[in-house]
């Protein structure tokens, strides 16, 4: 009998980016705390995250949610957790894509990107991440050497993540202005304040950002902006709705931002915001948010092509 396994996968272990029922998680992260310290996590109300969340925890809820293949993304600046990440996403299980993490001020960027593209699993490097959100300056983007790594980053063919606050929107708008031919991705729709309801000047500073061509944004990140204890669909959806008519349908992509996400909801909780958020899109527009676009803006059906067999390892 022929065919792909129901699991996602096909028959050497690998996420199937072709089916047409198969959501893509775009953003989430994984963490051991025995391997790699989160040093970024501390105080009290981030306590329930001081522990370990493993792919094993997450396959599950995101299966039943209808997510049969995902992008990983760093959590630390540290090469060493991007080459576990990569090891990870070279083994069976949904990981089809990594977002790793490189110094893009250090001037031999492009050798260390070229570095962690051998390393095994590195086929499955997509893009490049730093937390510019704790960044004290908040034009660290407009740097020279900065941009300098972002060039390195497109360079060798991949995207760049953008982490930042709405107070740093405007240097991303003025970088990613100024490297047209770098491909960005904002994360958590840069992160808009929900908990206060406020609009402006994130707002204005996000279709300065959408009105750039290369610059794709994600649905994500939401509810962790929001009151953690007491968050409404309806008061996230001036800010998801802002951002789907800037970007248009075709440039959004759905990301859950667990194991983050459990600091307000559950990862079943979270997908049913995004469907809520996008319940006004085409069956087609979804389709875009929901796979299509993480497919082509990863090249998952390319990185699944290219992976080895788990009989040839």
């Amino acid at each position: 009998m022929t065919g792909r396994p129901a699991d996602g996968r096909d028959d050497g272990g690998c996420p199937d980016t072709t089916r047409a029922d198969s959501r893509v998680d775009a953003h989430h992260h994984v963490w051991d705390l025995s391997v790699r310290d989160q040093p970024w996590i501390t105080g009290e109300a981030l306590r329930p995250l001081r522990r370990d969340f493993l792919l094993a925890e997450l396959e599950p809820q995101a299966r039943a949610a209808g997510v049969h293949h995902t992008v990983v993304v760093q959590t630390v600046p540290d090469e060493r957790e991007t080459a576990e990440l990569l090891r990870l996403a070279a083994g069976p299980g949904p990981v089809a894509a990594v977002v790793g993490w490189a110094d893009l001020t250090d001037p031999a960027i492009a050798d260390r990107l070229a570095a962690l593209r051998e390393l095994p699993g590195g086929r499955r490097l997509a893009g490049i991440r730093h937390q510019a959100q704790d960044e004290p300056d908040p034009r660290w983007l407009c740097r020279p050497d900065v941009r300098r790594g972002l060039r390195a980053v497109a360079e060798a063919g991949l995207v760049y993540e953008l982490l930042v606050t709405p107070t740093q929107l405007p240097a991303a708008v003025q970088t990613a202005a100024a490297l047209p031919g770098c491909r960005f991705v904002l994360d958590h729709l840069g992160k808009p304040p929900v908990a206060s309801g406020a609009l402006r000047p994130w707002a204005d500073d996000l279709a300065r950002l959408a009105a750039l061509p290369h610059v794709e944004c994600k649905l994500s990140g939401l509810v962790t902006e929001a009151d953690w204890q007491h968050w409404t669909v309806e008061g996230m959806r001036p800010y998801a709705e802002h951002a789907l008519r800037l970007f248009g349908p075709d440039r959004i992509l759905f990301g859950s931002d667990w194991p983050v996400c459990t600091l307000a909801a559950e990862y079943a909780a979270v997908v049913g915001v995004a469907e809520q958020l996008s319940a006004t899109l085409s069956q087609t527009e979804r389709a875009a948010v929901f796979a299509g676009n993480a497919r082509r803006v990863y090249g998952l059906e390319r990185q699944v092509l290219s992976r080895q067999r788990l009989s040839d390892q």
